[in-house]
């Protein structure tokens, strides 16, 4: 089953998550805003990775002061992907 998700983050820099899923796989990663070189490189790294093990990865990462990331984030839109 195929699913494109577009998050718009809450607490993080970049704006919004755009991602889509194919066989619980992640096919694509984009993020919207954001420190290009940091979301570029997480968006990279998760393409052919399982969702889950994106999400048991990222999940409770923080940046800096904040209490969630970009890498969070995109954790969140998995999950709630997934529990679709």
């Amino acid at each position: 089953m195929k699913k494109h998700i577009e998050y718009k983050t809450k607490g993080t820099c970049s704006r919004m998550v755009i991602v889509d899923v194919e066989d619980g796989v992640i096919t694509d990663c984009q993020f919207v805003g954001g420190c290009a070189g940091n979301t570029t490189g997480v968006a990279k790294l998760v393409t052919g990775m399982k969702a889950e093990d994106a999400i048991e990865k990222l999940r409770g990462i923080k940046c800096g002061f904040k209490s969630t990331s970009c890498p969070d984030q995109l954790s969140v839109a998995l999950s709630e992907a997934l529990a679709d």
